[in-house]
């Protein structure tokens, strides 16, 4: 680490000579002293080559070359032909180079401290009636820990009291707290969201879940291949070409001066300049739009990109709780039962009652003040509204344990088929209703994903620890190439190898348990608008603002960024060669090599800023906008038919014989009439109009996808309904009959949703 810290140190050292060096010329030059110029030059220019000598030397030891040796040739040359200034400026260029590498090495090493700072360094253990503050390396196998309201759980253990709120999203990324029960196990790295709990431990800190995370970042980074400057491919065959040229130009001629010449008009600028400029414009350019890349080789392997994991929660969702639905006991009322609710609600801070507040509000629901209100933290609140008592939170806060009812059993099931949190709602000791919260999935993220097809991503996967059924209803609107649903953060870890071993891969994810996986991968973009996270402290590229597009962005910017930087190797080298040629003949003095030298510089750069600009685009014509808002009131109007979906799929919980037929034939007779007609329409209709119209036509794929799977599941429905009889309707072909239509229904929310966010844009 020592000798590491020094030769940081010389760097800097020999960049702020190297450019105190060209300015102090400068400045001599421009008092009228040419010699001294010379000399400063000359002098500033001297130690960047002696240290270059030693990093050759060094490198040819452990077998490697590149542009270092053709920048020692042209600086060494450009002294010994009295070029000072170019040799300066190339010394410059140089040092500068290693110095921006150092500071990008230096934050992702930062980063990584910050990682490991996180994790708690104490615990308060319990002793009898004695509670102490440990350091967290001394805790044992089956100390009993206190973890009290909003600290991070030390080790992983076992909790030993009657119940507890934990925030998981750290490890799973899954925004709802999760209730615990004594015995249940309790991992590090989770946050107490509720009240005071004890655990007993069952592994040391460094065996626990949260370090070995940490272990499988470290690991992960310092596995990863050091960057390999782009310029270093051509270097290789530019230094023997430069010393093959030049000695021939000095044996048939006879004449030194070629071979100098010749040296000089090799000076490799272009290599030097066009990947370090291009790729720091695209870095700058990047960042104007929220998009922080740590050092250029994030930005090169980002432009490699093949395949794109997604996380799903915080990533393709928002990561927040949103109002899916109002199951109610026979009889009431769903805005009654959501009224009484958020009023109580209002009491606390919690992010599931804010949820519920906004949406009740976001209803134009009136709410009242709540009285004599008591919290039972990360379990429920009770209270009085309107005089009465109310109970709002988990089954068991509010009923207790006695068996639910049929309803309560179908909400139950609905939320675990959703991944959704259910709040019950009881008034006066009777149980009325419950509220089904879930993740919400971004409004940009269909327009995401198709920008990524657009920019030459081949594979997008999504990586997630939520369920199979909800993760593949995404994935098919989505049009994915692959769902991985209930991954852990080392099956995520696993499924990034697997990926890399075929093509470069990039992760994108938001939370702790993303971080290995996001270390791994050939690069890694944290969404990290809401703060510093493990997961934005372990990737290369992090996204600052809350827009999941930006992803797509990054890897336009990345691609545009390499083929600018090709592009002026190749234009610069070869105009390089063409002056090489000519210097050889004689026909380029060594002052006019230089002359002509710098002015392939100039056009280099001017090339290599390209980077900075968005490139040229094309105009598009806009959907008239009532044009789109047809479409929408479409949509509007299959409200009421998703709505009487819905309403099938519940009583296909307690209906059988011929009741059930009758329904499952409805439901069939409504995707056919209805749901099935729209898609079509869309399809053949409304699909060719938005193409004409598109930045990317080809974009509307992966809504064509989600048309077939409507349609597919439209014709299996069809197919079960077509000639059922009574005595056909067991319990089995119930069931499946209520999945799917409970899968077509939660299908063409979600495709209405994503295709009104593509009529805004085409109306833009």
């Amino acid at each position: 680490m020592g000798r590491l810290l020094d030769e940081r140190f010389l760097r800097r050292a020999l960049a702020g000579a190297a450019l105190a060096g060209l300015l102090g010329g400068l400045a001599a030059w421009a008092l009228g002293h040419g010699a001294v110029a010379g000399l400063i030059w000359t002098a500033g220019t001297i130690p960047v080559v002696a240290w270059l000598t030693v990093s050759i030397v060094r490198d040819l030891v452990a077998g490697r070359m590149g542009v270092d040796a053709v920048a020692l040739l042209s600086m060494s040359g450009a002294i010994a032909l009295g070029e000072s200034l170019a040799g300066s400026v190339i010394a410059v260029m140089y040092a500068g180079g290693n110095l921006l590498e150092d500071i990008a090495i230096a934050r992702a090493e930062r980063d990584l401290r910050s990682l490991v700072d996180r994790a708690p360094h104490i615990a308060h253990r319990r002793t009898g009636e004695t509670i102490a503050d440990i350091a967290i390396e001394t805790v044992a196998v089956g100390d009993v820990l206190v973890v009290r309201a909003g600290e991070v759980v030390p080790v992983d253990g076992l909790l030993i009291a009657n119940a507890a709120a934990l925030d998981e999203a750290a490890l799973t990324g899954e925004p709802m707290p999760v209730a615990k029960v004594r015995g249940a196990p309790v991992f590090s790295g989770t946050v107490n969201a509720g009240e005071t709990f004890e655990i007993r431990a069952t592994a040391a800190a460094g065996d626990s879940t949260y370090a070995g995370i940490v272990r499988m970042v470290t690991a992960a980074q310092t596995a990863k291949a050091p960057f390999i400057r782009l310029a270093d491919r051509y270097a290789l065959l530019l230094l023997p070409a430069t010393l093959v040229v030049a000695g021939l130009a000095w044996a048939l001629s006879g004449d030194k001066i070629r071979a100098l010449a010749v040296l000089v008009a090799s000076t490799p600028c272009p290599l030097i300049l066009a990947a370090p400029v291009a790729f720091i414009a695209g870095i700058s350019r990047a960042a104007r739009l929220g998009i922080l890349v740590k050092g250029g080789s994030a930005l090169e392997a980002l432009a490699r990109t093949h395949t794109v994991l997604f996380d799903k929660t915080g990533t393709l969702t928002v990561g927040g709780a949103r109002l899916v639905a109002v199951e109610t006991a026979p009889g009431e009322s769903p805005d009654e039962i959501l009224r009484l609710a958020a009023s109580l609600e209002q009491a606390s801070h919690h992010v599931v009652a804010e949820a519920i507040v906004r949406a009740a509000r976001g209803r134009g629901v009136a709410l009242d003040p709540p009285d004599a209100v008591r919290e039972a933290m990360g379990s429920g609140l009770e209270g009085r509204v309107d005089g009465r008592l109310v109970k709002a939170g988990s089954y068991e806060l509010v009923c207790g344990a006695r068996h639910p009812e049929s309803w309560a059993l179908r909400a139950l099931r609905r939320a675990a088929w959703r991944s959704a949190l259910s709040v019950f709602v009881s008034v006066d000791g009777q149980l009325k209703g419950a509220i089904l919260l879930a993740d919400e999935l971004r409004r940009e993220t269909p327009r995401a994903v198709q920008s990524l097809r657009a920019a030459g991503v081949a594979r997008i996967v999504m990586l997630t620890g939520d369920n199979a059924e909800a993760a593949e209803t995404i994935g098919a609107a989505l049009d994915l190439d692959c769902v991985l649903a209930n991954r852990t953060p080392g099956d995520k870890l696993e499924a990034v190898a697997v990926e890399q071993r075929l093509n470069p891969t990039l992760m994108v994810g938001d939370g702790i348990n993303d971080a290995p996986a996001l270390a791994a991968a050939d690069v890694g973009i944290a969404m990290g608008a809401h703060g510093a996270s493990a997961s934005s402290e372990a990737a290369d590229v992090v996204i600052l603002v809350d827009q999941l597009d930006r992803v797509s962005d990054a890897v336009t910017i990345a691609k545009r960024t390499r083929r600018i930087a090709l592009e002026s190797i190749g234009v610069g080298m070869g105009l390089s060669c063409l002056a090489m040629i000519a210097a050889a003949f004689g026909w380029l003095s060594p002052v006019a090599g230089a002359l002509t030298q710098e002015a392939i510089d100039v056009a280099v750069i001017l090339n290599a800023l390209r980077a900075l600009t968005a490139g040229h685009g094309f105009g598009h014509r806009a959907l008239k906008p009532g044009f789109t808002l047809a479409l929408q009131q479409d949509h509007r109007e299959l409200e009421a038919t998703l709505d009487r979906m819905r309403e099938i799929a519940d009583s296909l919980d307690d209906t059988t014989g011929a009741a059930a037929v009758a329904l499952i034939q409805e439901a069939s007779t409504l995707v056919t009439t209805q749901i099935a007609a729209h898609e079509r329409l869309d399809e053949e209709s409304i699909y060719p109009q938005l193409r004409e119209v598109l930045h990317d036509g080809d974009g509307l794929a992966a809504m064509s996808r989600a048309h077939r799977e409507i349609l597919h599941l439209a014709r299996l429905l069809r197919r079960l309904a077509d000639g059922l009889g009574a005595d056909d309707a067991d319990r089995y072909l119930i069931r499946d009959a209520q999945r799917m239509v409970e899968s077509i229904e939660a299908l063409v929310r979600m495709h209405n949703a994503q295709e009104e966010d593509i009529y805004e844009n085409a109306a833009a």
